[in-house]
């Protein structure tokens, strides 16, 4: 006997299947992740009362209606059945158009028994036929339907009668003739329950005044009634889509809407197609954004280094810590497999990417930023208190990862012209900063002269130049290589996704483990002996100027929105005086930052 929440996840698969959702589609109606209903659709995961209201609401059932098995909900969607709110004390939901009810409903008492029958030998072909149902993957391809040909009367289809419904079928499952539907079912019984349609002859008289003359072409050929919440194959090319391609993990976008059924001229007449508002909302972008694949493999690994420890989050967190450094390379490999570059992983290393000494640094100055208003300070020594917040950047290494990264080796250019499809290290020298009230894009860099920087800071400096903020620099040598954005594009958003559902769900595991694999793989990829797959010193060195670089686009923010910037150091940390909620959104996620500490500039902190 299946269970209840068993049954809740087959209805949901149902309804998705019934409305051409996937589960990320579903997942952005219902305001989670895709990830947390992968889970809960495996059973790794329990659906609770609170998601069966959000699912009730996505599909504008009641949620006594969902409770209540696939076959009821699948009924109550097309509008064959009546609600279940009527009984809990509420008013009934409206009926949707487009299915014949009577019909309908005889079928799905039919299919509710072959669903005990199911239940009771799952290896049956009663079983064979409720999996079929609900996952359209499983069904048995059948016969191409001949096309009619007008005039002629359309005749039933050949084949022994279903064991639903009696009606003729086309396809077998197990050796049993059936539909693989009841929606299928019902149209076979209201084809067969519709009036035959007289075939159209040659007029030979005028027609009556009252009537309207015959077509002059050929009468289109009547076709089988076909429910309106199934959408047709269409016979000609789809219409453009009204938004952008989604990611290749993505499925195409569902038709805006399904046609109303066909029925014969003499039928009864067909009832008005459901409102557009009656269709589950879909949001745009929302499927595709992060793999499934990695991120199954990220939350698989927790689950199994759980499990070896015995359920000790302490002995986990550390086994999951040590092995970081293979386990994110591994999920490297995985997400650049289809991808459109392979870059290199032990290109030839430059002199001035190379150590001096086994704990010296090389000749790279990444801009580091360590500030604190001058202005202000003075003015707290003289007795003015300010209050202050010390902001915190989430993730700022995992945020970085979107930076522009050269994919070969680099190679010299002495053109002194930064060109924006290349990426590497170049000597600049960098114009002069006379902004007191904000950081200087190069950090704490007290020398002047030419310097060593990567791509990031060298963006910095251009985009602060097309702000007015200071001259742009004078590049005179660069070590660059073509370039793109998206190299670690899958991998970020497969951790950042992770993330986010480890911080919704309260699992501190997932999350420092996610937190281990981002910074040990920016702080390994240089000369580091910990990481022997890859030796890219200039990826590290422009990730983590990428850091620095977005933390001073923070500060820039802040001050164009009338707060007043205290400090920046680090890679994360920004205080501000003002009200910053007003500016950025709090929270722990990328694109969100959280209060830290706050404290009286000019008093006792």
């Amino acid at each position: 006997m299946m269970s209840s929440e068993e049954i809740l996840r087959l209805t949901v698969t149902a309804l998705m299947s019934r409305t051409g959702e996937r589960q990320g589609d579903l997942a952005a109606g219902i305001g989670q992740s895709q990830a947390q209903v992968s889970r809960k659709q495996s059973g790794r995961q329990h659906w609770s009362l609170d998601d069966v209201d959000l699912l009730a609401a996505h599909y504008r059932l009641h949620a006594l209606d969902v409770l209540a098995g696939p076959t009821h909900a699948v009924g109550v969607l097309h509008g064959a059945l009546p609600s279940l709110q009527a009984a809990a004390g509420g008013s009934p939901l409206p009926a949707r158009a487009g299915v014949p009810g009577p019909a309908l409903a005889l079928v799905l008492d039919e299919a509710a028994d072959v669903q005990k029958t199911a239940d009771r030998d799952p290896s049956g072909p009663a079983a064979q036929t409720v999996r079929a149902a609900h996952h359209p993957a499983l069904r048995p391809v059948s016969a191409p339907e001949p096309t009619p040909v007008p005039p002629a009367v359309p005749a039933a289809p050949s084949g022994l009668p279903c064991v639903l419904c009696g009606q003729p079928a086309a396809d077998e499952v197990d050796g049993f003739p059936q539909h693989l539907a009841a929606e299928d079912c019902a149209a076979a019984v209201a084809a067969a329950s519709a009036p035959t349609p007289t075939v159209p002859s040659p007029p030979q008289t005028s027609p009556p005044a009252s009537e309207d003359p015959a077509p002059p072409t050929t009468p289109e050929p009547p076709s089988a009634v076909v429910p309106a919440a199934v959408p047709p194959v269409p016979a000609a090319a789809p219409e453009p889509a009204d938004e952008a391609p989604a990611p290749a993990e993505s499925a195409p976008a569902p038709a805006e809407s399904a046609p109303a059924a066909t029925v014969p001229a003499e039928s009864a007449p067909v009832a008005p197609a459901p409102a557009a508002s009656a269709a589950p909302v879909r949001r745009k972008g929302a499927p595709g954004y992060a793999s499934t694949t990695l991120m199954d493999r990220i939350t698989g690994r927790v689950h199994d280094v759980l499990q070896e420890a015995g359920g000790d989050l302490a002995a986990a967190e550390a086994a999951l810590i040590k092995q970081a450094i293979p386990d994110v390379m591994a999920l490297l490999k995985i997400s650049r497999v289809g991808g459109r570059y392979e870059h290199s992983e032990f290109p030839p290393t430059r002199e001035i990417l190379s150590k001096k000494t086994q704990k010296g640094a090389d000749d790279i100055w990444e801009g580091r930023p360590k500030w604190r208003n001058a202005n202000l300070l003075a003015a707290a020594r003289n007795g003015t208190q300010v209050q202050v917040t010390a902001l915190d950047m989430n993730a700022a290494y995992l945020s970085a990862f979107k930076s522009w990264l050269p994919i070969g080796k680099l190679m010299e250019d002495t053109s002194g012209v930064h060109d924006p499809k290349k990426a590497g290290v170049h000597l600049i020298t960098p114009s002069a900063w006379d902004h007191t009230d904000l950081p200087n894009p190069l950090g704490n860099r007290m020398e002047p002269g030419e310097l060593w920087v990567s791509e990031s800071t060298l963006r910095l400096l251009i985009d602060c130049a097309r702000k007015g903020l200071a001259d742009p620099p004078v590049i005179h040598r660069s070590l660059v290589s073509g370039a793109t954005e998206s190299l670690l594009e899958k991998l970020r958003r497969a951790l950042a996704e992770t993330r986010r559902t480890a911080l919704a769900e309260g699992d501190e595991l997932t999350v420092t483990y996610v937190k281990s694999m981002y910074s040990k793989f920016v702080s390994t990829i240089g000369e580091s002996s910990a990481n022997r797959e890859l030796r890219r010193p200039d990826w590290m060195h422009i990730i983590r100027a990428k850091a620095f670089a977005n933390l001073w686009l923070k500060a820039y923010k802040a001050h164009q929105a009338g707060l007043e910037v205290v400090a920046i150091s680090g890679t994360d940390e920004l205080h501000v005086a003002g009200d910053w909620r007003n500016v950025f959104p709090e929270g722990r996620d990328l694109n969100e930052v959280k209060e830290k500490d706050t404290y009286i500039l000019g008093g006792k902190r």
